[in-house]
């Protein structure tokens, strides 16, 4: 099934479809490769919000699929204008946790505004 119908079974909310593609793509179907999923779905978690674990398991995807830390924050810097700052600014902190960095310690040495 090429591009085209996948975004039309995408467009009429076809369920089948979802049921296998997800498969698919988490297998490595050669559609995406797994740095780029991991990637999209980091950019996803920000715009819904997501919880702090599904932050980890995603930015661990992308460590193991060869991501670096800047890629990831790339990624936080390029979805703002589109989710909007607020967004962002919730997410940093978790995908820094899931990096293994502290924010809470480092605020200060920003100059920035105490931590809540």
């Amino acid at each position: 099934m090429d591009y085209t119908d996948r975004l039309r079974r995408l467009a009429i909310n076809d369920e089948r479809l979802a049921e296998t593609e997800t498969g698919e793509v988490v297998a490595g179907a050669g559609r995406l490769d797994p740095k780029s999923l991991a990637l999209a779905r980091i950019a996803a978690l920000v715009s819904i919000g997501g919880a702090e674990p599904s932050f980890g398991a995603q930015v661990d995807a992308a460590i193991s699929a060869g991501t670096t830390a800047t890629q990831i924050v790339d990624v936080l810097v390029g979805v703002i204008p589109i989710v909007g700052l607020p967004r962002v600014v919730a997410a940093a902190p978790k995908v820094a946790l899931a990096l293994g960095h502290d924010l809470e310690v480092d605020v200060d040495e920003l100059g920035a505004a105490e931590p809540r």
